[in-house]
């Protein structure tokens, strides 16, 4: 396992997520356990972006230069010592959302709460495509005594359409697009299960039949009790997962090689974006200890669809 020298940019967050690099070189992240969005400058500062209310999840900057966020609708926590943790539905949960923010004004559209009639449960991360549209994954919710099934989404940034791609997913997480956009990689967080999906179209994928419970072609899974969360991919084409309970970014090939997994200073390591010059920094939220870090990354991460858009 690597052991990098990490930079923390910014602390006393309330469960921070969803980095991205906007085009000024600020660091946007969500809070989740405060329903909001704020952006970090340098010297450790940060400043309000946006109310988003919820639990604003995964961003990314959409072709008109917005922010687009899942709002996953929001959890209960709990303090044990220095670690915020989410424990279950918050009080007033009335299901998920994609919403849109204006990074100049902070005024946030609510684009989708539903599909087909059914209500979205808990979206999470997103990944843009070159064609106007996007991806995201539902995670699903878990209550008492049964869970939301998960799913992966398709849907267009203008708010004209929302389609269901993959279903059903064991609480899937992170989402992203080979460096060629032929191939479309989903992170189920429970069962540590990379999938991938070979890209027909935009909001269609190609399905390989029984005995795949997904749909897709299985990557890699990963031992021992570890949970994926978000991911990013590097130009290389590698797949960066950050990997919770370990407590690091696991690094993997296209061809499922495990390539390795670079030590974070706590458990929960949830999201990374890659930003700076060249793309070298890696952004990663530090979720429990409500902390952002920085660290130089080992090779180039992949320019994002729309990143770098003012």
């Amino acid at each position: 396992m690597t052991k990098p020298d990490i930079e923390i940019i910014a602390t006393g967050l309330h469960f921070p997520e969803g980095p991205v690099e906007l085009p000024d070189g600020s660091i946007a992240v969500v809070e989740i356990g405060a329903g909001r969005i704020i952006k970090i400058s340098g010297g450790g500062k940060h400043e309000l972006l946006a109310h988003t209310g919820g639990g604003p999840n995964g961003m990314a900057l959409g072709p008109d230069g917005a922010l687009y966020v899942c709002n996953n609708g929001g959890f209960s926590w709990e303090q044990e010592g220095e670690w915020l943790r989410p424990v279950g539905l918050a009080a007033d949960y009335s299901g998920g959302l994609v919403q849109r923010v204006d990074i100049g004004t902070g005024e946030v559209t609510t684009l989708y709460d539903q599909c087909d009639g059914r209500p979205l449960s808990g979206p999470n991360d997103i990944v843009f495509d070159n064609q106007g549209g996007f991806y995201f994954t539902d995670t699903g919710r878990m209550r008492e005594f049964h869970r939301d099934h998960g799913a992966v989404y398709y849907a267009r940034a203008d708010g004209s359409s929302i389609k269901r791609v993959v279903f059903p997913l064991f609480a899937p997480n992170g989402i992203g697009l080979s460096p060629d956009l032929s191939t479309l990689y989903v992170a189920e967080m429970e069962t540590a299960r990379l999938w991938r999906y070979a890209i027909a179209g935009p909001g269609v994928v190609h399905k390989i039949p029984f005995p795949s419970q997904t749909g897709g072609e299985l990557v890699i899974g990963l031992s021992g009790f570890q949970r994926l969360d978000s991911l990013k991919i590097a130009a290389s084409g590698n797949i960066c997962v950050s990997t919770l309970v370990t407590g690091c970014i696991t690094v993997i090939s296209p061809q499922g090689g495990l390539l390795d997994q670079v030590w974070m200073p706590e458990i929960y390591p949830t999201n990374l974006a890659f930003a700076g010059q060249g793309l070298r920094d890696a952004i990663v939220t530090l979720s429990l200890t409500g902390t952002v870090g920085r660290l130089r990354w080992p090779e180039r991460g992949l320019r994002l669809q729309n990143q770098g858009i003012a």
